[in-house]
């Protein structure tokens, strides 16, 4: 994770949010700025987490809107985020900051042999 982590914040078009708690990390978010030749440039939301015991207190939601400051300064003006079927509970959170469902996807993974 700390070599993962150190690559990811040697982009500029990565950003890594924490915010502290008491004691503890309260959650930290990541995103980083693509480039879809469908849709062009936007901000995705590529990890949400908020410790069991901040959740409902307004962690999540001061942490996207840090990354939706970040978007602005970015220049970019259209964010995305994935959330999984079974993450029932994330769903109204994402709604009620303002994200519009899209669709529904099946995801493929395929591990490479070196």
């Amino acid at each position: 994770m700390a070599e993962r982590l150190e690559a990811w914040l040697e982009g500029p078009r990565q950003c890594v949010l924490v915010l502290d708690g008491d004691a503890r990390m309260a959650g930290w978010i990541a995103a980083e700025r693509r480039l879809s030749l469908e849709v062009g440039e936007r901000v995705e939301i590529t990890a949400l987490v908020v410790d069991g015991t901040a959740r409902r207190g307004g962690v999540g939601r001061a942490l996207v809107g840090a990354i939706e400051a970040w978007a602005r300064e970015q220049g970019v003006d259209r964010m995305v985020v994935r959330s999984n079927v079974q993450r029932q509970a994330s769903h109204p959170f994402y709604e009620g900051l303002g994200f519009a469902r899209q669709k529904s996807q099946h995801v493929y993974r395929k591990r490479l042999s070196p």
